[in-house]
């Protein structure tokens, strides 16, 4: 799994958002301490949330499986675009044959879990995946064999509100291990500065 932030929107938007309601932009520092805490006040303390809307984040998410691609889209307020397997599934074409031995290889493809037999039958899904392809069969009727494990990337954005609210669901522990891992690590790439926002979410320890 690897995780790019690729936009953020500055503190100081947020912090003018809320001081548009009291018209008390003379006592902006300009997204420092006093906007920070001004931020945290309204938003989190006072549940004001609606004011976090304001800062929103793009992350470009790459090497999950197909099967968190599902849990993500439960998470409505949040736009997804996707690595369309309509124009992608050809990279599977020029591969050789599949078996349950190559595992280095089908991880390219496939997100593993810690059980060797789900393992398994991963590869020899994306080897019954390989052979559809190759006879020819269109992409769009070939990707109804995708195994769950199969790996996606997409590119991700969602306001600081509804982030709190994935992070505080999916950091727990029980959910499903990829999304937590997937949470902990959109965490880790917030800027630092906006960290202290989603701190008080993590349902887990995390340094």
């Amino acid at each position: 799994m690897q995780i790019t932030l690729l936009h953020h929107t500055p503190l100081i938007v947020c912090a003018n958002a809320i001081r548009t309601c009291w018209q008390s932009f003379d006592k902006s520092d300009n997204g420092g301490e006093k906007d920070q805490a001004l931020i945290d006040r309204v938003g989190n303390k006072f549940k004001h949330a609606s004011t976090l809307e304001h800062l929103v984040y793009t992350f470009y998410i790459q090497g999950i499986s197909r099967a968190l691609l599902q849990e993500l889209a439960r998470h409505r307020m949040a736009s997804l675009s996707v690595k369309s397997t309509r124009y992608t599934l050809k990279e599977l074409k020029n591969e050789a044959p599949f078996t349950t031995e190559d595992i280095q290889r089908a991880a390219k493809y496939l997100v593993f879990t810690d059980e060797e037999m789900v393992n398994a039958m991963s590869i020899r899904a994306l080897e019954n995946l390989r052979q559809v392809m190759v006879s020819g069969i269109s992409n769009d009727k070939a990707k109804y064999c995708l195994p769950e494990s199969y790996k996606t990337e997409l590119t991700w954005t969602i306001n600081a509100r509804s982030l709190q609210n994935f992070i505080s669901l999916r950091s727990d522990k029980s959910a499903l291990w990829e999304i937590r891992e997937l949470a902990l690590a959109l965490y880790d790439h917030l800027p630092e500065d906006h960290k202290y926002l989603f701190t008080d979410f993590l349902k887990v320890s995390h340094p």
